[in-house]
């Protein structure tokens, strides 16, 4: 259990508290948001940190292979999914980004059943960015920054969108061509 694995193993739990908080009392108590929002930002910046302290130092594993896109996927849909139940998000938003993180797992597992790894492209990280920057901005839900905040929710879901194509458009031979 190296560092990176265990920032991911932290992501992981503190996903329940983030829950937890975000959701006491309705998301109406100012403090405990304040507190859901620090806990995902911390959440997110073991995201930025277990991935670049494994390349740098060399400490790739498998654990950390796997459980890190899974704990991001938990991590930002946990949020997407409160926010509805804050009545902040559109269901049909969360399930398109939801829906996008299934297929783009369900390609990477036939990829690797065929040997192939399908790296995370540049519009995947842009759209984790803005989905993150714009579930911090939802659960500090300040009214000043209302069409900043809808600005970078609808960014985050064209970004999705756009690296679902992109994701597809590149590695379609994977489920056209069976095994390589």
């Amino acid at each position: 259990m190296n560092l990176p694995n265990k920032l991911t193993t932290l992501r992981v739990i503190l996903i329940p508290f983030f829950v937890f908080s975000l959701l006491y009392r309705g998301g109406e108590v100012a403090a405990f948001r304040y507190v859901a929002a620090a806990i995902f930002i911390v959440a997110s910046l073991t995201d930025l940190l277990d991935g670049k302290i494994a390349r740098k130092y060399g400490l790739v594993t498998n654990f950390g292979k796997f459980m890190d896109p899974l704990a991001d996927k938990l991590l930002v849909c946990s949020a997407l999914i409160c926010l509805i139940e804050l009545k902040q998000l559109p269901a049909w938003m969360v399930i398109v980004i939801i829906s996008r993180e299934f297929i783009i797992s369900g390609f990477r597992l036939v990829a690797s059943d065929n040997g192939i790894v399908i790296a995370a492209s540049y519009w995947g990280k842009f759209k984790t960015t803005f989905q993150m920057i714009a579930v911090i901005l939802l659960i500090f839900n300040i009214p000043a920054l209302a069409l900043v905040t809808q600005a970078c929710v609808w960014i985050a879901l064209g970004l999705t969108v756009i690296s679902l194509v992109d994701y597809i458009m590149k590695n379609h031979k994977v489920l056209t061509e069976g095994s390589m």
